[in-house]
């Protein structure tokens, strides 16, 4: 469904467990408004019906969430497991899907968690983008700063320190 300005819509369906992912999904928020988009931030753990209908009429749907013990978060995999009605449907069949995570470590298993988002995005029938960047920080010219520094291909991996740190100690140098 496009927006009355003929611009795209785009959702992004996170969980944040201690405030890093939700401003990783800002982030996203912002990138995606500045590309022209139409964007919704829906936080799964207190996603309501009509939350449900905007990701339904959305043309593509960003998922995000914390890597704990090396998968996303519980509270993620709960809304996984409740887009089942979607699934029977093919509600968001063809939608495009992408994900992010962050841990507190560089790998922290972040790979994992991209995997559950994009296979349950191809359960979904969904078409997944992936990051589309050669991995960063990986010649003696390269540095820490180097954009997709931890080398994740499959969606966009952060490193942000562990809880109980400031959300805004989030590390955006995927």
């Amino acid at each position: 469904m496009r927006s009355i300005t003929n611009s795209p819509v785009v959702s992004i369906a996170y969980h944040s467990g201690y405030g890093h992912t939700a401003v990783l999904a800002e982030a996203v928020r912002a990138g995606a408004a500045q590309a022209g988009a139409v964007v919704h931030l829906i936080r799964v753990d207190e996603i309501t019906e009509e939350q449900w209908s905007v990701l339904d009429s959305s043309d593509a749907i960003i998922f995000g969430s914390p890597t704990y013990m090396g998968t996303a978060s519980g509270a993620f995999h709960v809304f996984g497991e409740a887009t089942t009605k979607r699934f029977q449907s093919g509600a968001w069949r063809d939608k495009i899907a992408a994900g992010f995570t962050n841990s507190g470590s560089k790998s922290g298993d972040k790979l994992h968690t991209l995997q559950f988002f994009s296979v349950l995005a191809a359960q979904l029938g969904m078409l997944w983008v992936s990051l589309g960047l050669p991995p960063g920080w990986n010649t003696s010219q390269a540095s820490e700063n180097d954009l997709n520094r931890l080398g994740f291909a499959l969606g966009a991996g952060a490193q942000s320190p562990r809880a109980p740190a400031f959300a805004s100690d989030v590390w955006l140098i995927m």
